[in-house]
């Protein structure tokens, strides 16, 4: 299938922390987490683009959810496509959002459609409040909004799959315990463009003790899992959450690319 092709290659050049578990996936399931990462990506690219003013974003994201919402005939994907299209400065991971909607299986697209609209009319809130985070709550709100929600979808794309049973509570963990790690590694270039994800009073040691709270739960959420697809791809992107926190510590700004690789190495040679 040329869609298939086409967002795996996407996905290559996006993520390849991502791109390693989700081509090791089985076919069915590929397809389907394939879909749903580029969605969401295709819409993160929207929240952080650094030439859109947030009135633009959040008008973005709003078409975006509605047209998901509307999915189910062509004429759906046809006008998400020419609305996406028609914005030069978005890149093409978000300019072919509606292809990437329709790569999952039937019998699963609609959650994806759902979970990838609910996380735009999100993104366009906190772009409409310019990100304010001034307590703790707000960032579990804003945690939620962009991961822990991704958490869930996981969840229910293993249990699409094979019966996969997860605990939904360490789901949600295991979003944010990888957007605050993020949080905590984009800091300098989030302060550049003067946004700021750290709640009132809190200092890199508050969203560390954070990161490592929700990173437990995702410790949680994956150990009982028995060797399983999920488990499989749970593993990486964890496995270099933990890594990034670790070297932040030491006062370095991110993992090494020699480090990333020798860690996803260790972990695909075990399988």
């Amino acid at each position: 299938m040329e869609i298939r092709r086409d967002a795996l290659e996407i996905l290559q050049e996006t993520s390849r922390t991502f791109y390693i578990p989700i081509i090791r996936l089985p076919k069915q399931l590929q397809e389907a987490v394939a879909s749903a990462y580029l969605c969401m990506r295709a819409i993160d690219e929207i929240e952080d683009h650094a030439e859109l003013d947030n009135s633009t974003k959040s008008s973005l994201l709003r078409t975006i959810s509605l047209s998901l919402q509307a999915m189910g005939g062509d004429s759906s994907i046809d006008k998400l496509s020419l609305v996406l299209s028609e914005n030069k400065a978005l890149p093409e991971v978000t300019t072919r959002l509606a292809e990437w909607a329709i790569l999952a299986p039937e019998t699963i697209a609609p959650r994806i459609w759902e979970a990838t609209a609910a996380m735009a009319d999100r993104m366009a809130h906190w772009a409409e409040c310019d990100w304010q985070i001034h307590t703790e709550n707000d960032l579990d709100s804003y945690t939620f909004s962009v991961a822990g929600s991704v958490g869930l979808l996981l969840s229910d794309l293993w249990a699409w799959y094979d019966g996969t049973k997860t605990n939904r509570s360490h789901a949600i963990g295991f979003g944010r315990g990888l957007q605050a790690v993020n949080i905590l590694r984009n800091r300098s270039e989030d302060m550049t463009r003067q946004v700021n994800f750290f709640p009132n009073n809190w200092n890199e040691k508050n969203m560390h003790a954070y990161a490592r709270r929700n990173l437990s739960l995702a410790d949680a959420y994956t150990q009982p899992l028995q060797k399983s697809p999920a488990k499989d791809f749970c593993q990486i992107p964890l496995t270099l959450a933990h890594a990034t926190l670790d070297v932040l510590v030491l006062g370095q700004p991110k993992l090494t690319r020699n480090a990333v690789v020798g860690i996803i190495e260790q972990l695909t040679a075990s399988k």
